[in-house]
């Protein structure tokens, strides 16, 4: 975990990291060996790996992070990029919401799924020059019909479920994650504590059981392990370096489930619509629900 991404690249050819995501690379006649790599290892390190033996679709310059965060409408917002670029210009953040968007339609069947571009606020005037470009790009995009853009959203749109996905670069996305994080042990450390301070609230503590239960189940970051490396040639999931069986458990089905719903095909399939179409300036095809 502690090797920098160089000696992972270059001088550790034969770690099981690398080893594992060779396996989705085909040879010439043959198909691959495996449809998806999940790894718990050093983020740098599987990001630099996979970009270089898969390589990027053509017209992705990074891949992003994608993973799930739980909203007040009992579903999921997704959003990237949680930590793979740390510096993101307002093209990338572009490509982060149309590889999104496929991702979104992979899962949950939802063809037009809504983007918001995380900010300070709403008004399209705030923000950093890059967020403010950034946004620019996402208006034009939504207007020739190549992404279902919403607008600017702030930090509270993402657990009210405002819009089905949520762009950001990857600094502020990883500080995001592990906030999130944070405060969901916190809450459920907090609520442990009180209902265990006197006889009465034990009492009160069994009868509202079953609602604590489902509530800490909700915002266990251990359930939404495992978040999607968009954009390569092949599906690469990266689940949290202190994951437990059952954390990598969920990293394993939600990797399962992107294969059997060919998340690959339709990020690549997105990706050479989309840009396809912003080349030749004609307005996006309609797409089957």
């Amino acid at each position: 975990m502690d090797d920098s991404v160089e000696v992972a690249l270059r001088r550790k050819r034969d770690s099981s990291m690398r080893v594992a995501i060779a396996q989705l690379k085909a040879e010439v006649g043959l198909s691959a060996a495996a449809d998806v790599c999940v790894s718990a290892g050093n983020t740098g390190a599987l990001m630099a790996v996979a970009r270089y033996v898969l390589k990027t679709f053509e017209g992705i310059d990074r891949p992003a992070i994608a993973a799930l965060l739980p909203n007040a409408r009992g579903g999921f917002t997704k959003v990237l990029d949680l930590g793979a670029n740390v510096d993101c210009s307002a093209e990338h953040l572009l490509q982060f919401a149309v590889m999104g968007s496929a991702l979104v339609s992979a899962l949950d069947g939802n063809e037009e799924p809504s983007v918001g571009l995380l900010n300070i606020g709403e008004e399209a005037i705030k923000g950093s020059e890059v967020i403010k470009q950034a946004g620019e790009l996402l208006r034009a995009a939504g207007t020739d019909g190549r992404i279902n853009f919403y607008g600017n959203i702030e930090g509270n749109d993402i657990f009210k479920g405002t819009t089905d996905l949520v762009v950001c670069d990857g600094f502020v996305g990883n500080v995001l994650l592990k906030t999130s994080e944070g405060l969901a042990g916190m809450m459920s450390q907090f609520i442990k504590q009180e209902f265990t301070r006197t006889p009465m609230s034990k009492l009160a503590a069994l009868a509202a059981m079953p609602v604590l239960n489902r509530f800490k189940a909700r915002v266990d970051h251990r359930r939404y392990s495992g978040g999607a490396l968009l954009g390569l040639r092949g599906l690469v999931f990266k689940a949290h370096g202190s994951s437990d069986a059952f954390a990598f458990e969920r990293a394993l089905s939600r990797a399962y489930d992107a294969a059997r719903n060919r998340l690959l095909d339709r990020v690549h399939d997105r990706i050479r619509d989309t840009f396809a179409t912003a080349a030749s300036g004609e307005a996006a095809p309609a797409r089957a629900a």
